[in-house]
């Protein structure tokens, strides 16, 4: 089978996105039974001689897709069977299609959402709507893409582990103010859904010298973090760290060093960061929501979204030397043992299959 598969994703900043593209293009391109065509919609990415750039503008291209089935990409993905959008949406085609959406916060929520966020959910109605199929990344995922989306052409296809990274042997710089006293980790784009704001405010609530440090890239909560931080009770302020994107070098020794995890997010499509800290041996905190428990398994600690007290509280147990501790770092490395791309390449090869005969 050939097909057209978007690796837009890799281009420019690496997000969550774009690893699950990347690790699956990988894993797709080591079969003898599919042959990739990746495209790119980008007059500014570098494609290298195996992408097929789309000569339109990105910006112009998903504005007219919004209202319009046209301009067609058949006219450029010359002989291939099936086409694979693999960020929520997918060129025109008169050719079966297969979309990829890792979580329905932007289709619940649009009024929180970028505008452009907003019309990629406008072109994936239309899209599902001409016939498309779509691809989630959880069964939590699944049932809420059918009923959003009006249609039963939804299949769920576990992604695959986050990187496996190796802590450095020197403390990263930027760790330094608090690499020799206890910390919990809470790695993420600080978005709404992220609810970093509201971790903050546990602070007071945490074992005397524990500190919070957040790792991730800005985003539309960072202004409300920063208000939260500022409203703390005295001491407390200076308990958390905010330390913006990180590097893979400084993300793994986060993980290596720190003594938990909070994930107390309002919704997840997957998680990756999840999958990351149980191989790490890190225990983890969570909101009990999306898909969390069912990625992270029995080695995450599930907490109601609503319980600050209840979620503060399963903190300070995990961080100390606790028989619920080590329970919850044995369950969660036996956990990532669950998740493969190869595993993930197969069953997308069979909703391939399904998609084309469908058509």
């Amino acid at each position: 089978m050939r097909v057209a598969l978007d690796t837009g994703p890799l281009h420019g900043h690496q997000t969550g996105v774009g690893r699950a593209v990347s690790n699956l293009s990988d894993a797709l391109g080591s079969r003898n039974d599919i042959q990739l065509q990746p495209f790119v919609l980008s007059f500014r990415a570098r494609v290298d001689g195996n992408e097929t750039r789309l000569p339109l503008p990105a910006r112009l291209a998903t504005r007219l897709w919004a209202h319009w089935p046209w301009p067609r990409a058949d006219r450029w993905l010359h002989n291939v069977d099936l086409v694979h959008g693999t960020n929520y949406i997918a060129p025109p085609t008169s050719l079966p299609t297969v979309i990829s959406m890792y979580d329905c916060w932007f289709l619940e929520h649009p009024a929180s959402a970028h505008p452009d966020v907003r019309r990629a959910g406008e072109i994936l109605r239309r899209s599902v709507a001409a016939g498309a199929w779509v691809h989630t990344s959880s069964n939590a995922t699944t049932r809420k893409a059918t009923a959003l989306l009006g249609t039963d052409r939804v299949r769920t296809v576990h992604l695959g582990p986050g990187a496996a990274t190796v802590s450095p042997s020197q403390t990263p710089e930027i760790c330094l103010p608090f690499a020799d006293s206890p910390f919990i980790v809470a790695i993420g784009t600080t978005e709404h859904r992220k609810r970093h704001p509201w971790l903050t405010r546990l602070v007071p609530k945490l074992n005397t010298g524990v500190s919070l440090v957040i790792a991730g890239a800005t985003g539309d909560d960072t202004p409300h973090l920063h208000n939260a931080i500022d409203g703390l009770p005295p001491g407390n302020k200076e308990r958390i760290h905010t330390l913006g994107p990180v590097d893979a070098d400084t993300k793994a020794w986060l993980l290596a060093h720190a003594r938990a995890m909070a994930y107390p997010s309002l919704d997840e499509g997957f998680g990756f960061p999840i999958l990351e800290a149980q191989h790490a041996g890190l225990p983890i905190v969570a909101s009990d929501v999306g898909s969390i428990g069912e990625v992270g398994g029995d080695g995450v600690a599930l907490v109601d979204v609503d319980d600050a007290d209840g979620f503060a509280a399963a903190l300070n147990e995990v961080i100390d030397h606790s028989d619920d501790r080590e329970r919850h770092i044995a369950r969660g490395r036996s956990n990532v043992a669950r998740f493969s791309w190869q595993r993930c390449a197969d069953e997308m090869v069979e909703l391939y299959q399904e998609v084309a005969a469908s058509s």
